[in-house]
């Protein structure tokens, strides 16, 4: 029977996207893997694959299409000797009939026809079995061969877990299922669900008809929320109305670091190397969450998870929203490492080409504006993680020098902002001192 193709949560949350490009048409044959669409996501444009093979018999969404939700039919796919004709009669239109509306379906008029709508098509194959749906009225995802087989092997479909794309049960998912086994569920998998809608929620406030009669008679131009803009806005609404941040400020002294960075970037230019302040900035916080690893931690809804590596993430402006691609096990990294990984991130992240996995995680972030000339500012914090660094411009500022004579340096004051369910003060104090010991002694981050 013919198998809807469904708009796919390519992030953890994506609620709708745009369907920006199909790179198949209909009558066109596909494998599983092929690369079919391009779709927008709230924060990338990414290629979506095939899972199950056959004939593209219609495309239902056209390319341009905004605002298509999650699970929303977006083409039909044939199996072999299967037409156009019968997409009509799919699974999908036949799971949205109510048994009440099946059984006033007009009988067959005698014995013989009774029994011609019982039997097969001499010759025809068996079709896989309408797709199930589970103790909550959801669909499950299945293929149509791994349907197949588990009517066969009389296999109850919401028992099972699927490997495939999105949870999707594949053909090995069933073969190497026992009748009546149970799937493993993540206690995790309901919360995760519900932030994850939650995530798309707009703020509230009044609606844009009130603000509009606020403004009547004034000149102004309208601009529609595109998928990034509206996550940026509910996630930011949800961190400052639910987290309880406090905020450490410290000035730090730079002239050693800007000093050790020349001689560094001297010996480092043979090769392309090019260090910019912001890499030793994300050294020096990977090596405190090390130094102090009771603040390298996320909050979790009723518990903490301290986390062993430094995944550092970094915010990276971008044209309607910015990115927080994430650097892993950045306390392992050498620095020019970090810089040639964080100018890949940052490169990918402004043409909207960055996968989730790489945007998604870290217990710590970095946010710089000092490049804007900014002196210093508060940053919000990105949940789950536990604080934020925000980091101001190097300015030059007359300082009290140990001897207590009056000199010059070149000052950078942060920020840090802790949410402090996780990290309590006295630790935070901790952790940002460990920060600032590490740039103001540039070399022993590489010790």
């Amino acid at each position: 029977m013919p198998t809807e193709i469904l708009m796919p949560a390519l992030s953890p949350t994506m609620e709708e996207g745009t369907l920006a490009k199909w790179l198949v048409k209909e009558g066109d044959t596909v494998s599983s893997g092929d690369i079919i669409a391009e779709i927008e996501t709230d924060k990338a444009t990414m290629e979506f694959e095939a899972v199950d093979e056959g004939t593209i018999g219609k495309i239902l969404i056209e390319e341009g299409s905004e605002g298509v939700k999650v699970n929303t039919p977006i083409a039909v796919l044939l199996e072999e000797g299967e037409s156009a004709d019968d997409i009509d009669t799919s699974a999908s239109k036949a799971e949205e009939t109510p048994a009440e509306a099946k059984s006033e379906a007009p009988a067959p008029k005698d014995e013989g026809a009774k029994a011609a709508a019982a039997t097969p098509a001499a010759g025809s194959a068996t079709p896989a079995p309408a797709a199930p749906k589970g103790e909550d009225g959801k669909r499950i995802f299945a293929s149509p061969l791994a349907r197949r087989i588990a009517a066969d092997k009389g296999l109850d479909l919401a028992q099972v877990k699927g490997t495939g794309p999105h949870g999707r049960i594949v053909k090995a998912d069933v073969e190497a299922a026992k009748p009546g086994a149970a799937a493993a569920k993540s206690e995790a998998a309901a919360p995760a669900e519900k932030k994850a809608a939650d995530a798309t929620v707009m703020p509230a406030g009044p609606s844009s008809d009130a603000v509009r009669k606020m403004y009547d008679g004034r000149e102004f131009e309208e601009v529609k929320l595109d998928g990034m803009r509206k996550t940026v806005a509910s996630r930011l609404t949800e961190a400052k109305q639910t987290i309880p941040h406090f905020y450490l400020r410290k000035d730090i002294k730079l002239d050693a670091l800007l000093k050790f960075r020349s001689q560094l970037n001297k010996q480092l230019e043979a090769r392309g190397v090019k260090l910019s302040v912001n890499d030793f900035i994300i050294k020096a916080c990977a090596l405190a969450l090390q130094s102090v690893p009771d603040a390298n931690a996320v909050w979790a809804g009723d518990r903490i998870f301290k986390l062993k590596p430094s995944d550092v993430a970094v915010a990276v402006a971008i044209e309607g929203g910015l990115f927080t691609p994430v650097l892993k096990d950045a306390e392992m990294k050498s620095l020019s490492a970090l810089s040639a990984e964080m100018k890949d991130l940052a490169g990918r992240a402004r043409n909207k080409k960055l996968a989730p996995h790489e945007y998604i995680g870290g217990s710590f972030a970095i946010s710089n504006l000092g490049m804007y000339g900014i002196d210093n500012f508060d940053a919000v914090i990105n949940p789950p993680h536990g604080a934020i660094l925000a980091v101001g411009a190097g300015v030059k500022k007359p300082i009290v020098g140990a001897d207590g004579e009056l000199a010059v340096a070149t000052v950078m004051s942060v920020t840090l902002s802790v949410d402090h369910r996780v990290i309590d003060g006295a630790l935070g104090a901790e952790l940002l001192q460990a920060i600032a010991d590490n740039l103001e002694n540039p070399m022993v981050m590489l010790a």
